[in-house]
């Protein structure tokens, strides 16, 4: 695997906090809807001194359902560099949770939308759980339902986690309910949302996903504390999956000044994931 150069120097520490594995060497799960080509730590290692990164967070992938050994191995061999974000069944017990969160693992990953393996009827029951270990909860969902899901999601006790700019499957103007019920997630202090995978909502597509820039811009200003990045390599379910630099460089123009990039890059995830 090849490409570019980015233009965005990382800082030191900087990491993606979104990437997945493939290996046809683990079975799919019956729940899964696709099965991608492999996608091997050497792979992602390549992406990884290209982009200049030094952290990532590896993500159980739908593919997989509640088998987490894909993940777990590709996980050992950053070593203190890696954390993980698992789908625990909801017959794990707390050895087994104690056990993974002593692997690197710190958070709990739902996926909302068809092919996950979890469902709205345990997120409460099980981010309960998870937080006692200081887990938070990950969750991508189609952003235009979180004014129905905003009381279920107020109460859990753990942080959440919100992927790909908040998935608005389409693009909302700053001034939909919608997207103001993330901002009020964010505002209450334990919510994050992953600047990344423009191309999961947006209806312009590439180079720029203009229709996304403005809900990014505004999420990067309101709370630039809270934000993080992602290249969600290696891309599942894109037929043209872009460049990577492509997608740290839209930094440049989601986000105004160095400083900031350097929380979102380093400095935000090393608090939520605990580097």
């Amino acid at each position: 695997m090849t490409g570019r150069y980015p233009q965005l120097t990382a800082p030191p520490g900087s990491c993606d906090t979104h990437i997945h594995f493939y290996n046809d060497a683990y079975p799919t799960a019956p729940t899964a809807l696709m099965t991608p080509p492999n996608a091997l730590v050497e792979d992602y290692k390549m992406v990884q001194k290209r982009l200049g990164l030094d952290r990532v967070v590896v993500v159980q992938p739908t593919t997989y359902g509640t088998d987490n050994r894909c993940q777990l191995d590709a996980m050992k061999t950053f070593g203190a560099n890696a954390r993980g974000v698992v789908v625990p069944d909801p017959s794990i017990t707390e050895a087994e949770l104690q056990d993974l969160t002593d692997a690197g693992v710190c958070g709990a990953r739902f996926h909302m939308l068809p092919g996950g393996a979890l469902d709205w009827d345990v997120l409460e029951a099980m981010a309960a759980r998870v937080h006692n270990f200081g887990w938070h909860v990950q969750l991508q969902m189609n952003g235009r339902e979180f004014p129905e899901r905003e009381a279920l999601l107020k109460r859990l006790p753990c942080d959440l986690v919100v992927d790909h700019v908040g998935r608005f499957m389409g693009p909302v103007p700053v001034s939909d309910s919608a997207f103001k019920t993330l901002l009020g997630f964010l505002e209450r202090g334990r919510c994050w949302v992953k600047l990344s995978a423009p191309y999961e909502s947006s209806e312009n597509g590439p180079p720029g996903w203009e229709d996304v820039r403005a809900e990014a811009r505004e999420l990067a200003k309101s709370t630039p504390e809270r934000m993080l990045w992602a290249s969600n390599w290696p891309h599942p379910g894109q037929a043209h999956p872009p460049d990577e630099a492509e997608l740290l460089d839209l930094l440049l123009n989601w986000v105004d000044d160095a400083a900031t990039r350097t929380k979102i890059l380093r400095d935000n995830p090393a608090e939520l994931y605990r580097f």
